[in-house]
């Protein structure tokens, strides 16, 4: 994407009234106003799926399409990937969701205590070098901070073609396998997959099939 094209994206960002690009100094100050008061911006009560490294937009407008009770809010800090999510959902009118341009691991500075219901992660960097395993977003300190972020009740999907981070994960829940509630390492080979992992391909997950990956899946709950 050429420079030109980002810029025009960042800045129609800056128009689309479900974009929120708060400054990381706000964020570290607990400034930001919508933080435990997401119900005051989607004007209603609903529970909150959030998609973490939404990347161009498509699962999270996919996911507030398929579960109009929800409010869905993606984030990424690239904002010119997700521009294309947020400017299809205010086309066609979809109101139950919004972008959030930030760094994930301010996640706690986003949403209250026990706001919001499940997190998706869809295809991270499996970060596989040892000394890049504190940026995997399954990694201990990130699970604790989307533990103080989710109900008691709520539950994280893991979505990848990396079977290092599947098995990774598998290897961090094998204290409490009860956190499991469903895994399987080639989820389109698997004629009881849930719907809801197999429902939709993003744009990352179409290039890894075609290239013949497995792709697998996790949902599981971190309390």
């Amino acid at each position: 994407m050429g420079s030109k094209n980002k810029l025009k994206r960042f800045k129609e960002n800056q128009t689309f009234p479900n974009v929120l690009q708060p400054e990381r100094q706000q964020l570290e100050a607990e400034a930001f106003p919508q933080k435990g008061q997401w119900h005051k911006f989607f004007k209603n009560n609903n529970p909150i799926l959030v998609e973490l490294g939404c990347g161009k937009g498509e699962y999270t407008l996919y996911l507030a399409k398929k579960y109009p009770q929800y409010n869905c809010v993606g984030i990424d800090i690239k904002g010119a990937r997700f521009w294309r999510g947020a400017k299809t959902a205010l086309e066609e009118n979809t109101s139950n969701v919004a972008f959030v341009r930030t760094q994930i691991e301010l996640i706690t500075t986003i949403f209250g205590p026990g706001e919001v219901s499940e997190i998706w992660i869809t295809f991270p960097d499996p970060q596989i070098k040892y000394k890049r395993a504190k940026h995997r977003l399954v990694h201990p300190s990130f699970l604790q901070r989307y533990k103080q972020i989710l109900k008691p009740e709520g539950c994280i999907h893991l979505k990848t073609d990396s079977e290092f981070l599947h098995g990774y994960t598998l290897g961090l829940l094998q204290e409490q396998p009860e956190r499991i509630l469903y895994a399987h390492h080639d989820i389109y080979n698997n004629p009881h997959a849930p719907e809801e992992a197999t429902a939709l391909q993003t744009f990352y997950e179409q290039q890894f099939l075609e290239q013949g990956k497995a792709i697998t899946y996790i949902k599981f709950q971190w309390q």
